[in-house]
């Protein structure tokens, strides 16, 4: 595990899947991140590597071969390895090896880099191609964030703020996790979209088309709160698990599949690519 700590926040991070364990704002004393209650949802803030969301069949097709790669990629499910830590900055690695070139088959490391910069915590992804060939990948985050910030509070008191006006329609998915081609819409009057506890009965909000590049955590009860700024990420997908205190704020560079639509991971929606010997970067931020 590693632990940065400056005068605003103190963060904790496993090397489980180079997972964000905590968020603790110290002028506050509130932990913003969900503590991964295994009863209703065993995680903190996954990161989502090789692929964002569901692959039909759980197979992911690369050059006509079907590898089996689970809902939102491995590198949650891996154990990464600590490079470098500081009081401000550390750096996860996640190299290929024979178990991940059974499922993917490209020579890579995938890193996880946390810096904190005075309330904000910045997470960047990094993706250096060691292969030959050109690299297809999704990337993208899935963190969960408390709500209610205090004790006393209520769910419904809380609402997304989003950085400018939207009309946003959310892309819907399937009781299988893909998605089906329908839109509807998700009405934000003066661009907030109020938290209430059945919004994610039919699974997660998927944006495609937002022109914000930041959403924030607010309350109607006190001046609170808590912003996700994704500036290099093109999707947005907002979803809870029922019963839990909390809201994902996901930024992701790629989706699910479509219903009836199994491609090769270089037709994928959003697909990201990267030539031999190149690196790949994108960071988001999380602030207080």
């Amino acid at each position: 595990m590693a632990v940065l700590e400056n005068d605003f926040l103190k963060v904790e991070i496993n090397t489980k899947g180079a997972q964000l364990s905590s968020l603790y704002n110290k002028a506050t004393n509130i932990e913003h991140m969900w503590q991964a209650d295994a009863t209703i949802w065993p995680w903190h803030a996954p990161n989502l590597f090789p692929v964002v969301g569901g692959l039909i069949n759980d197979e992911l097709l690369v050059d006509g071969k079907a590898y089996h790669v689970s809902r939102h990629g491995f590198a949650r499910q891996s154990e990464f390895v600590l490079l470098e830590s500081d009081e401000l900055h550390a750096v996860f690695s996640l190299p290929n090896s024979e178990h991940t070139l059974q499922v993917y088959p490209y020579k890579f490391d995938f890193q996880v880099l946390y810096t904190l910069i005075d309330n904000a915590l910045r997470l960047t992804y990094k993706l250096i191609n060691h292969d030959k060939q050109t690299i297809y990948f999704s990337v993208g985050g899935h963190p969960a964030f408390n709500v209610p910030f205090n004790k006393g509070e209520n769910y419904e008191d809380y609402y997304l703020e989003f950085e400018t006006e939207e009309h946003l329609e959310t892309h819907l998915l399937s009781k299988e996790g893909f998605f089906n081609g329908e839109v509807h819409p998700v009405p934000t009057p003066k661009n907030k979209l109020y938290l209430t506890r059945n919004m994610f009965d039919a699974d997660a909000l998927v944006f495609k088309d937002l022109r914000s590049r930041e959403v924030s955590i607010k309350s109607d009860k006190h001046d609170q709160s808590l912003s996700v700024e994704f500036p290099h990420f093109n999707y947005l997908g907002i979803w809870a698990k029922g019963g839990g205190d909390f809201v994902c704020i996901e930024p992701w560079l790629g989706c699910a599949d479509t219903v009836d639509k199994h491609v090769d991971i270089s037709q994928k929606e959003d697909i990201q690519k990267l030539a031999p010997g190149h690196v790949f970067e994108a960071a988001f931020f999380i602030s207080i």
